[in-house]
Parts: structure tokens; sequence; C-alpha cells
């Protein structure tokens, strides 16, 4: 995808000539104005200075970071792909957040993934494994079940308990980095869909439906941060892929602490039809974040 196709896809449409939506009032400006923008939306660079230049425009990884916490990072880690198919996440841009979080003060930052191929292979394939290792993360299997601890999940619709990854509930930041891709069963996976990855049993998940499964998994513990690494996207085939022609070199990023505004400004890079990705609509029905791009301060970053 080049730069042309990048202004068709209607998403600047979205952030107009002002980064403030036009139902706000002028007291609503002004306190928007003020505050960090909701989202930073980057285009044009490569990872590491893509997610440099979004998280200085959202106040610095400081504020989401405190000295002496304790990190998980989830990127998708899901599959036996290298970088190019855009089945994982970007090992640079991994390895970028935790020398970041590092920097911080972060006493120990955990990078992990529940992969549905064979870890090991996953994590080595993708080159997380030795990217996160090499920026000082301690890189975490998720394939055993005593990893996992059961809890309730409060308001679910659908799945009221799930084994949930430990180090998720028991950490200071839970920062969430998917790959935007086509999803053969969701339409999209983005930032919501990525968090199936710290459940023992996605199955459930796909049982009970995941157009409610998502929203109660997002509803239990939202990321602190989100970010959609949409460097490389799978426009088709996902979520394994495995054909490049599938593959656009989109060289996009977005941040923010809203999983469902991410994953809104997201449905647009695909250029999918919103109403068809259901966990979306009902996130935002449950009030998990805001879908409505109109209402968000949304800084655009061209590199």
């Amino acid at each position: 995808m080049n730069r042309r196709d990048f202004l068709k896809t209607g998403f600047l449409g979205a952030l107009a000539a002002s980064t403030i939506g036009k139902t706000l009032n002028a007291a609503d400006m002004i306190k928007k104005q003020s505050a960090f923008p909701d989202m930073a939306a980057i285009h044009g660079g490569e990872p590491e200075v893509m997610w440099r230049e979004g998280i200085k425009a959202l106040g610095g990884i400081e504020r989401f970071v405190k000295k002496g916490a304790k990190v998980v990072i989830k990127p998708n880690i899901a599959w036996t792909q290298p970088p190019e198919y855009a089945a994982n996440t970007n090992p640079t841009l991994v390895a970028a957040i935790v020398r970041d979080v590092l920097k911080a003060g972060a006493a120990e930052v955990i990078v992990f993934d529940h992969s549905c191929d064979n870890g090991p292979d996953c994590y080595r394939m993708s080159g997380i494994a030795e990217a996160a290792t090499g920026a000082g993360a301690n890189v975490l299997h998720a394939t055993d079940k005593k990893s996992y601890r059961k809890v309730k999940i409060a308001n679910a619709k659908a799945m009221t308990e799930a084994d949930i990854f430990a180090p998720v509930i028991d950490c200071d930041t839970f920062i969430n980095v998917p790959i935007l891709k086509h999803h053969g069963g969701a339409k999209m996976s983005g930032a919501m869909k990525n968090l199936m990855g710290i459940v023992w049993d996605r199955r459930i998940m796909h049982r009970q439906g995941l157009q409610q499964t998502i929203p109660d998994l997002t509803g239990f513990r939202k990321p602190d941060l989100n970010v959609v690494d949409a460097y490389r996207m799978m426009m088709d085939h996902g979520p394994r892929g495995g054909n490049l022609r599938d593959v656009a070199l989109g060289k996009f990023m977005l941040i923010s602490p809203d999983p469902v505004a991410v994953d809104a400004a997201a449905v647009k890079l695909l250029k999918f039809d919103e109403k068809q990705v259901r966990y979306l609509q009902e996130a935002y029905a449950r009030k998990l974040g805001e879908k409505d791009l109109s209402k968000l301060n949304i800084q655009r970053i061209e590199l």
C-alpha cells in the first residue's frame, strides 16, 4: 500500500484538518486540546521510528510505566511464519517497546503469547524471541496450564470465567501489541482479538461466539496501552496466511489506551465494513471504548 492508497482509505477523512471531532462543543474542545491525544496514528516510517514518534505524542512511555513496575507485553506470536507474511507482530517493534519500557525504569518486562502453532517454532520464526531477549525482556512460553489462573469475569455475557495467564493478572502495566490482519472467524484481528492469547482454552471462546467472548475478555483486563502494528497487513486469508499476495506494506501504526478506538481505526485501514466486525460493535455497546473517530482527539503523524 503506497501513499496514494493511504489517502484513499478514508482514514484521513476521520481526522480532517483538525484532530478534534466536529461534534464537540467549545468547552469540550478546550478540554481535549489541553490533554494528551486519545490516539496517535502514524504513517510512513520504520516500526521503531513510528513507535518513538507515536508514544512521544501520547506523553511518553513514562505516562504508562512507572519505576519498579512489572510490565507484560503481549504481541501476536501465534504462527510459524517469518515477519514478511504479516502473521505475527513485527519483531523490531517489540524490541523497541521493550527497550523503552526498561529505560522508563520497569523492574521486569515479560513478553509472551499462547501460540497456535508450536510455540518455540513460532517464537523463533517470527524473530520475536531473539529481538525481545536481546532488548532485555524475559520471554515466556504460555504453554503450561499451571501458569494460568481461573478468574470470574464480571458483567460477561457469554464467557463468565476463564483461565488467564497469571502474569497478565498480576502485572502493573499491560501492553497489547497486535498485528493488524484479516481473520476468517472474527473478520479482523486487531487489539481486542489479540487478547485471546491470554486465555488457556481459546476453543471455549469460539464455541460461545467471538462476537460476545472477545468483549467479555476485553472488559476483564483492558490493556493500559494498545500498539497496533500495521507496517505489514494481511488483507485476506488470515489469521495464519502464507501467501505474500495477501500482504500489503502499509507502514501504519495506531497507538491508544482505548482498544475499541484503535480497532475502529484499524477497520478503515483494512477497508473492511465496520458492521461485519461484530465484536467491535458489541464492545462499543458495552461502553468499553469509543468507536466514533469524530469524537476523538487523534494526532496524525506523517513521517
